[in-house]
């Protein structure tokens, strides 16, 4: 295989792991928090609401901003770690 295969291969192998990744994080804070843990977060106070409650409602959202600038972030770095492979 040649280095330039092998380099764009690893690109996509990072970017489908950093996707992964993300998409864990995503899942435990709307269907984790939100749902399966609410209960127990319930007995948290957060700004007046139960914490379950404000994951399932504002939580997961914020997180899911988040995690989309973290995406931005990420992928600008792999992209300059792997400039010459991707241009050519």
């Amino acid at each position: 295989m040649s280095n330039k295969r092998h380099n764009i291969d690893q690109y996509w192998k990072k970017n489908i792991q950093t996707v992964s990744i993300l998409l864990v994080f995503w899942f435990l804070a709307s269907f984790g928090f939100g749902i399966i843990f609410a209960d127990n977060l319930d007995e948290i106070s957060f700004f007046g609401f139960k914490l379950g409650f404000w994951f399932a409602q504002q939580g997961s959202i914020l997180i899911f901003v988040a995690i989309i600038f973290i995406y931005i972030r990420s992928m600008k770095k792999l992209d300059q770690e792997f400039k010459e492979d991707i241009d050519e």
